[in-house]
Order: structure tokens, then sequence, then C-alpha cells
């Protein structure tokens, strides 16, 4: 795990910002439809692995829906500090096989590569845009 974080850490310095907050906002609901879509999928063969596929979809869907971004609807986290979440929940994502006792199963591999992308998606977006309507505000002065 520590290896990982190294190497996102190594990564993010690196990669271009090219991700927008709209495009952004839209990668988070993907994510955690794709949480979603997998409960079927895992409960007739790993109970675990569907029930943190839940709770995964779950928490990536509030996260989303409290950031002041486009597509965010409470506007309660700012989005620079979405951005620290993402970060930690992509090493949170990625450790939950090993937490929940099917590190050594192939099921782990999706909560592996899920846990890379938000990783990746977070290294490659621009936090430090401001919102739409800070930016209003600030010139319509």
């Amino acid at each position: 795990m520590a290896l990982m974080e190294m190497g996102v850490r190594a990564l993010s310095t690196r990669l271009p910002k090219v991700i927008s907050p709209k495009n952004h906002a839209i990668i988070d609901y993907a994510t955690a439809g794709s949480f979603f879509l997998m409960v079927p999928f895992l409960w007739r063969r790993n109970k675990r692995a569907a029930i943190v596929s839940l709770v995964c979809g779950g928490v990536e869907t509030a996260t989303s829906l409290m950031t002041d971004y486009p597509g965010g609807v409470a506007k309660v986290i700012s989005f620079p500090t979405h951005g620290r979440l993402d970060s930690g929940l992509a090493g949170v994502f990625a450790s939950l096989p090993s937490l929940m006792g099917f590190a050594d199963q192939w099921q782990a591999w999706f909560f592996r590569t899920q846990g890379m992308s938000v990783a990746a998606v977070a290294a490659m977006t621009d936090f430090e845009v401001a919102p739409a309507r800070i930016r209003r505000r600030r010139y319509a002065a």
C-alpha cells in the first residue's frame, strides 16, 4: 500500500492538470455507478465484496453530492477539499479487499483498479480552479 501511495505521489506532480471540475464530477458519478453495478454481479460470488462495493458506491456518491462543483447538490465540501478526500478514498478503495479478507481472490482486482483510477483522476484534476459563482462575483464588481 505504501508503495502505491509513493507511486501516486510521484506521478501526481508530473501529470498534466487536464480534468475540469465538470469532467471530474462526471467521472466521480461514473465511478460510483460502477461500484453499484458490481453489487449484483458480486453478490452470488462474494457477499463481502458486494457489500464493500455498495458502501464504496455510497461513499463516492455522498462525497460527490456534497461537493461545490457542477453536479454537487449540497455544496458543503470545497473542490480542493474534495481532491484531498479523493486521494484518501483511493487508498481506502484499494486496501478494502485486504481489510475485508478477500485480498487473494479475483474480486480484489476490481477495488484495486478503482483505487488506482480514482488516484489518477485526482492527480490529473485542476483543483485550483475557482467555482463559477465565485468567478462571477469577482468580475461583476
